[in-house]
């Protein structure tokens, strides 16, 4: 048995002219691999698209690549994604699935307010596939409360578990404010269990499972992902091997610079130093820059001349993410503070006690406000939705405060 393991295609993810293609680009590619390696079948586990009713282009060449595969008798097995998921139940997928295409594989009924799930088996190979979709806000997490598991895991045969979600015990560190369930929630005893959802490449065999697979996006779809991954890809799945292969689109170049005690023009020179020497054909280059200025404002940065320069050199698209970087103007104080934190424990000593607190020192209103701004300076995680964020930071400050919000 030979199959595919694809998830987070994000089709129509990127709103750049220049890379807007690029998630259907990744996607051609990789079908053109599954038909190549002549794979059993293909699971697609979750956010095939990045909206529940794609761009009519995009969609041609889905359908286009799914009907190829149709033909050659590959069947693709899917579970909508939280991107894929409407809240009025209606994509375009149930539009793809209707016409024959692919199996939606989350399929079952409402047993005494449990959720009975059915097996899909797979013809050519006799795969047993089934599977939970993901929602917005990781909803999904009731229909695994309540998920009937006893008939599940007693099914003999090569069982398939398709699902989108975020796993607590497998999460990264940086992904740990990310809305995920724990491990129990999924059904013993299955060969493979096919992950979407959280955006890493990451394959374990866990004992009383089976093997839990997560193989990242086939594109990456931030300017952090493309930082971090570089590139997609999907997992080829054969007996017991498996493999990550890669679906390389464009190079990336990344350069990141710290500005403590630099001026716009010896910045600006950093940059141009460092990719001089470098091939830019079909790249994607990544600038980062943070720190105090020793002079200027992060706007006299010449970034026209820096980006003329690097297409210049054939780079296919440049990005920056220059929003750490402060001035030295805004931070002068009287102090002999050597970095931000220093600069901000004088500015909260120089204004405690203005406001009176019944029962609170100076020593506990610094720490307070400093906890505060700290909660506060947080960023919104990678696959983190605004609601979630916004109740996280709200019930870290209410915990700080001694408050409900």
């Amino acid at each position: 048995m030979k199959f595919a393991h694809l998830a987070d295609c994000h089709i129509g993810s990127w709103r750049d002219p220049k890379l807007r293609d690029t998630s259907t680009n990744a996607f051609i590619k990789a079908i053109g691999k599954c038909i190549k390696e002549n794979v059993d079948f293909i699971l697609i586990a979750g956010d095939l698209f990045n909206t529940s009713f794609p761009r009519l282009d995009n969609l041609k060449t889905v359908v286009t690549k799914f009907k190829q595969l149709k033909d050659l008798n590959i069947p693709v097995y899917i579970v909508p994604g939280s991107h894929d998921y409407s809240p009025s139940g209606k994509t375009i997928l149930d539009v793809l699935e209707e016409a024959g295409l692919f199996v939606n594989v989350f399929k079952g009924s409402v047993e005494n307010g449990k959720l009975k799930l059915n097996f899909t088996v797979d013809k050519k190979t006799g795969a047993k596939i089934t599977g939970i979709l993901g929602k917005r806000g990781s909803l999904e997490k009731t229909y695994y409360e309540k998920l009937m598991t006893e008939h599940l895991e007693k099914e003999d045969g090569y069982k398939i578990f398709l699902f989108h979600s975020g796993i607590d015990e497998l999460k990264p560190k940086e992904m740990e404010n990310i809305i995920s369930q724990p491990l129990s929630l999924l059904p013993k005893g299955f060969d493979y269990y096919a992950g979407g959802h959280v955006h890493i490449v990451d394959n374990k065999q866990i004992e009383g499972y089976g093997r839990i697979a997560y193989p990242g996006p086939l594109f990456p779809n931030s300017f952090a992902e493309l930082e971090k991954l570089e590139r997609g890809g999907f997992f080829i799945v054969e007996d017991d091997n498996i493999r990550w292969e890669p679906i390389q689109i464009y190079n990336v170049g990344r350069f990141e610079l710290n500005c403590n005690h630099l001026t716009p023009e010896e910045i600006k020179n950093s940059i141009l130093n460092h990719f001089k020497n470098k091939e830019l054909n079909n790249t994607v280059v990544l600038i980062r820059l943070n720190g105090v200025l020793e002079s200027g404002k992060p706007s006299d940065i010449d970034f026209k001349e820096i980006f003329n320069f690097l297409y210049d050199k054939s780079a296919y698209f440049v990005m920056k993410s220059s929003h750490a970087v402060t001035s030295k103007e805004f931070e002068e104080i009287k102090t002999d503070a050597r970095n931000v934190e220093d600069v901000e424990s004088f500015l909260i000593k120089e204004h405690l006690g203005q406001i009176k607190l019944e029962n609170l020192t100076l020593e506990k209103e610094e720490e307070l406000i400093k906890n505060l701004m700290k909660i506060l300076s947080a960023e919104k995680q990678e696959g983190e939705t605004v609601p979630d964020f916004e109740r996280r930071v709200k019930e870290e400050v209410g915990r700080v405060l001694e408050i409900e919000l």
